[in-house]
Parts: structure tokens; sequence; C-alpha cells
């Protein structure tokens, strides 16, 4: 399963200007993400991604006010992206299955995981050492993220599918923890011995089973 190409700005009404902002926007954020990967977060300085990004170091601050405040726009930015792509790709291949809705999604989380792994690493790894950012930040979009997953276990128990008696709120928490933990050995050696699509389907099925009503 490839990914969605990144949208681009066609909207009516954007002048030049805007478009080359947003564009330079996102090189910074994709530069941050190649030296977060490289040097990890508490290493790198702005002007390392400045250097990547091939703008001035001052350029970083028109955008962004330090390091952290780049880090949070990465994971508010990527992150909605992810959210945009999983929902889409629940609409066009999993119909009102909510078997199949669990299988896309967790097929889909591990199949980005593996084809970026520079997000990967900085996701996976440089955010969970940011002491500031896990206090500070309040996860928003990773909330939103993990709500795609209870939405389809609600959807699931109002068509007698799955068991009433479980809790969406702690099974989406179990579910992404298997896909979270697996993708982390990933990123830390990256010669898997199962394929993506076994992995999530393994995965996958042992909460499916745990939760049907037959």
């Amino acid at each position: 399963m490839g990914l969605l190409p990144r949208p681009l700005f066609t909207e009516p009404g954007l002048s030049l200007a805007m478009i080359r902002t947003a564009d330079k926007h996102a090189k910074i954020i994709e530069a941050a993400i190649r030296v977060f990967s490289r040097k990890g977060f508490f290493h790198a300085r702005i002007a390392d991604i400045a250097k990547e990004a091939q703008v001035a170091d001052g350029t970083i601050y028109l955008y962004f006010n330090n390091k952290y405040d780049i880090l949070i726009s990465l994971f508010e930015e990527e992150i909605g992206k992810i959210i945009l792509e999983v929902k889409l790709l629940l609409d066009s291949e999993a119909g009102d299955d909510p078997r199949k809705m669990l299988r896309v999604f967790a097929l889909h989380h591990l199949q980005l995981m593996d084809d970026r792994r520079e997000l990967a690493e900085v996701l996976q790894m440089e955010l969970r050492q940011s002491n500031k950012f896990m206090r500070e930040y309040r996860l928003t979009k990773f909330s939103e993220y993990l709500d795609i997953i209870s939405g389809i276990v609600k959807q699931g128990q109002q068509q007698g599918i799955f068991r009433p008696d479980v809790l969406p709120g702690v099974f989406k928490r179990a579910f992404f923890g298997a896909l979270d933990e697996t993708a982390r050995l990933w990123v830390l050696s990256p010669d898997h011995p199962y394929s993506i699509e076994e992995t999530a389907n393994q995965i996958t099925d042992v909460f499916i089973r745990g939760i049907n009503t037959d």
C-alpha cells in the first residue's frame, strides 16, 4: 500500500508570496526531520537545520521561535498528514467493515514508519527523549489519531461485531501500543524478519479475536 502524495497548494486566491512562504516553511520542517534523525534533537542546532534547508539562520526565526517550536510544529503537521491519509484510505479501502478498518489502519501505520525512516526515528525516539515536549505539549493531534481506532471499535459495537463490554479508550492504546512497539524495534533494527503486511495482519488478528462477538 503506497502513501498518498503530499497535497499541493491549488486553492484559488493564494498569492505567489503565500505559496513561497508555505513552501519555505515546509522545507524547514523537512530539513528538521533529516537533521533531528541524523544528529538527534538535543545535538541539532538551528544552524544545522538552516544549512540543510538551504536558508539563512535568521530565516528560521521568521517561522519558528526556537528548536522546540520546530519539533512541535513538525509533530503537529506530520501527524495531521497521517490522519488525512488514513481517513482517506479507510473510506476507499475498508468500506463499513470495522475489522477491515483496523487492518487498514495497522498496515498504513507500519508502512509509513518503514517508508519514512527519518520521520519514524524522530517520532519514535527523539520526541520521547524530550521531557519538555512530553510535559508541555497537549498531544491534540496524536489524540485525534488514536481516536480513529476507538471510533472504529465503537462502530463495530454498534454493528454487533465487537463485544459491547470492550472499552474503546483502552483498546485504542493497547492496539496502537503494539504497532508503536513494532515500529520502534524497526527503527532500532531495520532488518525485520517479517513483511509489513504479515506483521500488520498478525497484530490485527490477535486484537480482533479478543473483541469479536462470535
